[in-house]
């Protein structure tokens, strides 16, 4: 199968919340198989389409299994960057952290351990999950090739989890936001979904609420 072309159709898919009969025809009709099992699902159910509609003002994105962004609101791409422009491995968290050009997101030294261990902990689980997914294993292949930190954490066996925490967000409009940030696991599709809010009355829901103001008018206009 090829990668591209699988891309292509699943972005097709979601733009068309096609359900998970109508996905597998549309796969067959561009001449791919369906991804199967043992493959990374990136389907979004009806339930989590909803529920990015009834978000429209809280910042929310969701990523597969590998922390490959799957889609992001208008509100999560003011706060941390509009993703629209990035391909390939630039929409996975773990590449972004260890070769690309990180997040937004402030870390002291003991956090950004625990989040690596966290990220490490979660590609070495997909990986068991699903063995037949051969972007998976480029990837993890890359990452321990191109960065001597990953492949220090993935050799010694690190495991982390995430766990509910504030968050500063540097932006470069509004300046420092601190926000709450959850991640919510989708059961049996094992995706993601990350979650900014923020106290409501605090200076930081102000920030919050101008940054997705200027910054969903900047990604309409």
């Amino acid at each position: 199968m090829c990668p591209a072309a699988t891309q292509v159709v699943e972005a097709l898919a979601r733009a068309l919340r096609l359900s998970e009969t109508e996905r597998g025809h549309l796969f067959r009709l561009a001449g791919l198989a369906p991804p199967g099992p043992e493959t990374v699902p990136t389907h979004l159910t009806p339930g989590v389409q909803r529920l990015l509609d009834r978000l429209t003002g809280t910042p929310v994105a969701v990523y597969d299994a590998t922390w490959t962004l799957l889609v992001a609101n208008p509100p999560y791409a003011a706060l941390m960057g509009d993703p629209s422009g990035w391909r390939g491995h630039q929409r996975n968290g773990v590449w972004r952290h260890f070769l690309g050009p990180g997040t937004r997101a402030r870390h002291t030294a003991e956090s950004r351990r625990a989040f690596e261990a966290a990220l490490v902990g979660d590609l070495r689980a997909a990986t068991a999950r699903y063995p037949s997914d051969r972007t998976l294993r480029r990837l993890v292949a890359e990452l321990r090739a191109d960065s001597d930190r990953f492949a220090e954490l993935w050799d010694s066996g690190a495991v982390g989890h995430h766990d509910a925490a504030r968050k500063t967000i540097d932006h470069p409009h509004v300046g420092a936001v601190t926000l709450d940030c959850d991640v919510l696991t989708v059961a049996g599709s094992d995706l993601r979904i990350m979650l900014y809010t923020a106290e409501p009355g605090t200076e930081d829901a102000e920030r919050l609420a101008l940054l997705t103001v200027r910054g969903t008018q900047s990604l309409v206009g």
